[in-house]
């Protein structure tokens, strides 16, 4: 059972943990740390010797050994300083890593369900933004919290040993302090969730923007677009600043606070030193001290903010991780070791998850090895989600699904869908090659074989014509090729697989006439050589839905005809 933090402190408490897989550079860390506090603390302490035994007392000897001593700690200071940041960077690094993998490895294995319901920027924005939130964390203000803690409870120490009445004025700004800021962390947590979700917001606005350029420029929507984007814009710069006016009401009570201090300790160690009670060389190793308490809780009031980003962050990264997957395979799964290409559907009912209607009720049928089957519908009737059940994409709500007798939920998911190819309406193409492409499925396979599905796809032709032929690089999702083109690649990544049960939905409506023509003529040829089944969706009637061995009508998910020859599916489409 996976956890599901419900606080952010919960999601940032098992960020910590992932320390625990790096002991050797996390505890280098730790000592460096605490090696350059020694030098730090041991400072003072030397300026008051150099101060009441040098200076004072004329004695050459000592300040020339004091500043010997000042060059080492300088030394030894800058050396662990680096130290400090080289092993906490590896670790912050390394963390960062190990989530990027387990957050994408999540994305490949979350079902189609939980795409359709979260937008694509927002788990950009989480892989991206939140990741390195949790990184700077860890690399920075982890150290800093922690060294800033070792730092105050020594000079605090030392403060009280050296005069313990002094102490006691020096000490009173740690309550204070520490009060304002958990005040500030409570508060304000829920402030930065806020400024993340209107990040996210702003992303799908620029990638929808991105990605639909075309469509704003052909309806004259520039102007609209840029003042929705400001809009959103400035909601994010509002929440921004509500975070600065947070700090603003929190810091000058610290500084205010840390400067009357400093007054009161110049006046009180003044007249300690009148008095004989405490030496110069003390009362500047004191004063070297108050900064050293004042600082930690100024590095801690910054860190805190940090703390709040990286809480929230760490939520919604866990909130992708966690997320449960709706596809899963039994504990006893089938291996499809060999497919015949059967197909049935049993009274089957569907419904997307947050909708109140089916999709599709009551379907039933049964598709023979080797069949083609077409079926029609217009936009909207269930034709591609009827094809998603089949190789689970979806899971049915009622019935059941089968192929070659088996029910679908009972089947290796791997070993389902491995026979089982889908060329769908979208033409999905990758950076890379055109070869890299068709052969996205299979990456090993032989040139003589992609330009062989090439052929069959009619898109050999246009790949020879180009400069670089099958090793030209195409841009991201295949921009500067048509959607003819970007279709075509993408059958033909289909064909080189040698799948048993072939879904083509609507893939033909991105191509020309005679562009189609020849690639049904080429199916046909396939199905011969091959003998798999085919099904197509389609909207209108083609040559291989006049060939069909079987044809379904869709209307509004339920199937209104079952049918074959063109006559018969025309009369059907007349009385619908």
């Amino acid at each position: 059972m996976k956890q599901k933090p419900d606080v952010p402190i919960e999601a940032l408490k098992r960020i910590l943990k992932m320390l625990l897989k790096y002991p050797v550079m996390v505890l280098a860390a730790i000592a460096s740390l605490l090696m350059t506090i020694v030098a730090n603390i041991a400072a003072p302490q030397i300026i008051r010797w150099g101060i009441d035994a040098g200076i004072a007392k004329n004695n050459l000897q000592v300040i020339l050994t004091c500043g010997g001593l000042m060059v080492l700690v300088a030394l030894i200071r800058g050396l662990f300083n680096f130290g400090q940041s080289f092993f906490s960077e590896i670790v912050s690094q390394s963390i960062a890593y190990d989530i990027r993998n387990k957050f994408f490895s999540q994305t490949q294995h979350l079902d189609l369900s939980y795409y359709d319901r979260t937008p694509r920027s927002q788990l950009l924005t989480r892989i991206n933004n939140d990741i390195e939130q949790i990184r700077v964390f860890i690399g920075a203000t982890l150290l800093q919290i922690f060294g800033a803690a070792i730092v105050l409870f020594s000079s605090a120490t030392i403060l009280l040993l050296m005069n313990w009445k002094l102490a006691l004025i020096a000490l009173a700004i740690i309550p204070t302090s520490f009060m304002l800021l958990g005040g500030f962390f409570q508060k304000n947590t829920s402030l930065f969730t806020q400024a993340q979700r209107q990040l996210d917001y702003l992303n799908s606005i620029l990638k929808e923007n991105l990605l639909g350029v075309r469509a704003v420029k052909a309806f004259v929507r520039q102007e609209t677009e840029i003042k929705r984007y400001a809009v959103a814009n400035e909601d994010f710069r509002s929440t921004s600043i509500k975070t600065i006016y947070a700090l603003r009401d929190t810091f000058p009570i610290i500084f205010l606070a840390s400067n009357l201090l400093a007054v009161a300790i110049f006046g009180y160690g003044g007249l300690e030193v009148i008095s004989h009670s405490f030496s110069i060389g003390e009362l500047v190793a004191f004063n070297s001290y108050l900064v050293f308490i004042i600082q930690p809780i100024f590095q801690t009031t910054f860190a805190f903010q940090s703390v709040a980003q990286a809480s929230a962050s760490a939520t919604r990264v866990y909130q992708v991780i966690d997320a449960e997957i709706a596809i899963k395979e039994s504990p006893n799964a089938v291996f499809l070791q060999k497919c015949e290409g059967k197909i049935s559907f049993e009274n089957v009912d569907f419904r997307y998850p947050e909708v109140n209607e089916n999709t599709l009720n009551s379907i039933s049928f049964e598709i023979q090895p080797g069949q083609t089957v077409a079926i029609l519908g217009t936009t909207g009737a269930g034709k591609s989600t009827l094809a998603k059940l089949i190789p689970r994409f979806y899971d049915a709500t009622s019935g059941i699904v089968k192929v070659d007798g088996y029910d679908v939920r009972s089947l290796n998911l791997v070993s389902l869908r491995s026979h089982i190819g889908l060329i769908s309406q979208e033409a999905s193409l990758f950076s890379g090659t055109i070869r890299e492409n068709i052969a996205y499925g299979i990456p090993d396979a032989p040139l003589s074989k992609v330009i062989e599905a090439a052929k069959f796809a009619q898109i050999h032709d246009f790949i020879i014509s180009l400069p670089d032929g099958y090793d030209t690089v195409i841009g991201e999702r295949g921009i500067g090729l048509s959607g003819g083109q970007k279709q075509r690649i993408t059958i033909a990544r289909i064909l080189l697989n040698d799948y048993k049960i072939l879904i083509v939905d609507d893939s033909l409506s991105a191509v020309d006439a005679k562009t189609g023509a020849l690639i049904q003529e080429a199916f046909k040829v396939l199905m011969e050589q091959r003998q798999f089944t085919i099904i197509f969706l389609t909207q209108r009637i083609n040559n291989m839905v006049n060939n069909a061995d079987q044809i379904f009508i869709i209307d509004r998910g339920k199937l209104v005809k079952t049918s074959s020859g063109t006559e018969l599916i025309e009369n059907a489409i007349l009385k619908n």
